[in-house]
């Protein structure tokens, strides 16, 4: 066996709330010594203080901030990042998210590093003439060509967090050689099935999710307003933030539906919640300018709870779903067909007796994260080797 080596696992900014998954990956590798590196600690972002941690530095006076606009520019090396990357003495780059990866590229480049870039959803289903006529920013308009120039160096190689998210890479032009698949993966001891059975407990509905476009929350709304009419008990948990909350909230008040939006909480927070709810639901739909799922963590920690899951045909949600054991799935958009389906998933007892085991059997077997984070090792060798 190989001495342990040292990845650097770059994030530019350290780390969201809703970026909980980086975290636990990086605190589950075993045979790699994990290194997180960015250009800033999110303030309220997540806890890391497990993890050995490095911030890039920052150009300071006004020659430097210069240097370091003219290097993002032209995509060359930032020498003070060079510098410190190269006192760290790592074997790999491991970057999340390809907007990241174009970033530091010229930086691993210069360090003759092999580069490994994890895909995980915006980064590779946004419309390319999107982010080309400077929908996601002046700055951003050159990523396409970016990262497509990444995908032809020999030193770079691909994570797709789902098979659908490889076939959107391909469609993008990234060689199918070039990109692995490797699902993140859950921690099954952190979320596991609460004391109470589904079918003693009230009729609860969760969602877990930022409240963006493409995780439908008014779609979920819309729906609920039929279930609760049907099963008028029932209640609606969101947690989470985002820009469509006032809206979200604005369309509960309206149609005086019971629903508790809680904002974003920490994992232990939502694995509470989980050992309340009956059913689980991420109504996935794919945004206006082509954004969409990589393959939601959530899900797989809800049927990881015992909690089945109602979601939609969208990119890689059914790869994360039994269909018809451990949840159900309908088509995007379609706030009927997913109120029919919450109905069942609420009301019909045959299904609840035998959906919980369901649920927790396949997640432990395609999607514990022990398991993955392994395969990633192993991927990780390749890269080196290569």
């Amino acid at each position: 066996m190989r001495p342990a080596s040292r990845v650097l696992i770059y994030r530019k900014d350290l780390l969201p709330p809703s970026e909980t998954f980086i975290r636990e990956q990086a605190l589950a590798l075993r045979r790699w010594r994990a290194e997180l590196v960015g250009d800033r600690i999110v303030d309220g972002g997540l806890d890391i203080g497990g993890l050995a941690v490095t911030t890039l530095p920052a150009p300071r006076g006004r020659v430097a901030r210069w240097v370091r606009r003219v290097c993002s520019r032209v995509a060359w090396p930032y020498p003070p990042h060079v510098t410190t990357l190269r006192r760290l003495d790592g074997k790999l780059l491991h970057a999340h998210f390809g907007t990241d990866a174009v970033e530091i590229a010229p930086v691993v480049t210069a360090l003759g590093l092999p580069l490994l870039v994890t895909l995980h959803g915006y980064d590779i289903n946004i419309r390319r003439e999107v982010w080309e006529s400077g929908g996601r920013g002046a700055a951003r308009r050159s990523y396409p060509r970016r990262l497509l120039a990444l995908a032809r160096a020999p030193h770079t190689h691909f994570i797709a967090v789902s098979e659908a998210i490889k076939r959107r890479a391909v469609a993008w032009g990234i060689p199918a050689e070039r990109i692995s698949v490797n699902f993140i993966g859950v921690d099954c001891r952190r979320f596991s099935p609460g004391p109470v059975p589904l079918t003693a407990r009230e009729p609860l509905v969760l969602y877990v999710g930022r409240l963006v476009e493409k995780k439908a929350p008014l779609v979920l709304l819309r729906a609920f307003a039929h279930v609760a009419r049907v099963v008028p008990a029932t209640r609606l948990v969101m947690i989470g933030d985002g820009p469509l909350r006032t809206a979200a909230e604005q369309l509960a008040r309206d149609a005086a539906l019971p629903v508790t939006f809680t904002g974003t909480l920490d994992p232990a927070q939502v694995s509470s919640y989980l050992a309340q709810a009956r059913v689980f639901c991420l109504p996935s739909t794919t945004a206006a300018n082509g954004d969409a799922e990589g393959l939601p963590i959530s899900l797989l920690e809800a049927q990881a709870s015992g909690v089945p899951v109602v979601t939609t045909a969208h990119s890689g949600n059914p790869e994360a779903v039994d269909a018809g054991r451990s949840g159900f799935i309908v088509p995007e958009g379609d706030s009927e067909a997913l109120a029919e389906r919450l109905i069942c998933a609420l009301t019909d007892g045959d299904f609840l007796a035998t959906a919980s085991g369901h649920a927790v059997a396949q997640v432990r077997a395609r999607f514990d994260l022990t398991v993955c984070t392994e395969r990633l090792e192993h991927v990780y060798d390749q890269v080196l080797d290569r």
